[in-house]
């Protein structure tokens, strides 16, 4: 009865299955894998924010460019404020306001976007402190230029005069005349009765979208290969059934000639 499984047809759909199943397991454990990783990379990020505030704070120059070991690290670097920016619809312990961004031009010609706190509210020059004068030493978190678009950093354009979406070296060249470091750092202490900006991960670490997505992408991979198993069985017993009915003589004759030679 089951002499089909010898036939050239069956010979294909056994290889194909044999392929499929170790194939969509490999996929499934990678992509799982995948998700893992960024949930390991997700404590170590947080945690190294926690300890980085312990840290003594190294000078600017020896910390860049910003990347995945450097982000979050204290700095300090010393100038004199320039031009005052306002950062609309951040949020912080649940509430909704904006940052009060000022670029510390540097001795070496280029501006540091420093946050220097958050306030309540919709953005208004008015309620933003003054920057301090002369010169000054600024000890924060430093943290990569911001992506429009990406971890909830808006992209909307046509923002008022005095005004940015995102913390971006690529944005603020175009507001300012004089070049802009690609990095940015948020205050330990916030000035004038502002809140201070807690640091934020460094980029690709968190459980963002694209971890879950792996997480996603491990089950589909897994239920591929119970599918095929699935299949697999299907087509079998339905292979036996037409076998065996033919046996009874309970099809019609074109279709006993194909089912013996089917079994042959």
């Amino acid at each position: 009865m089951y002499r089909f499984l010898l036939t050239s047809r069956w010979w294909g759909i056994n290889v194909f299955v044999l392929l499929a199943i170790p194939f969509c397991i490999f996929m499934g454990s990678w992509q799982l894998s995948r998700f893992q990783a960024r949930v390991d990379s997700s404590h170590q990020a947080t945690k190294q924010v926690r300890t980085d505030r312990t840290e003594a704070a190294r000078p600017l120059a020896e910390l860049l460019p910003v990347d995945q070991s450097t982000s979050g690290r204290q700095t300090t670097a010393t100038g004199r404020y320039g031009k005052q920016l306002l950062v609309p619809d951040r949020q912080l312990d649940g509430k909704n306001g904006f940052y009060v961004l000022t670029l510390l031009r540097t001795d070496d010609g280029k501006a540091l976007p420093v946050v220097r706190g958050w306030l309540p509210g919709t953005p208004d020059a008015a309620k933003a402190p003054a920057a301090p004068t002369g010169e000054v030493t600024v000890t924060g978190s430093l943290q990569a230029s911001e992506t429009p678009g990406d971890n909830g950093v808006s992209a909307q354009g046509g923002l008022p005069s005095g005004q940015t979406a995102a913390i971006s070296a690529a944005s603020l060249v175009n507001l300012v005349p004089y070049p802009v470091y690609d990095a940015w750092i948020t205050l330990n202490r916030a000035d004038s009765g502002m809140t201070a900006v807690p640091a934020t991960a460094p980029a690709n670490t968190g459980l963002d979208l694209k971890a879950f997505q792996n997480l996603g992408y491990t089950g589909e991979w897994f239920v591929f290969a119970g599918f095929v198993v699935f299949m697999w069985f299907r087509l079998l017993r339905r292979e036996v059934e037409f076998a065996r009915d033919a046996e009874l003589g309970l099809l019609p004759e074109d279709e006993s000639e194909q089912a013996a030679r089917v079994t042959v």
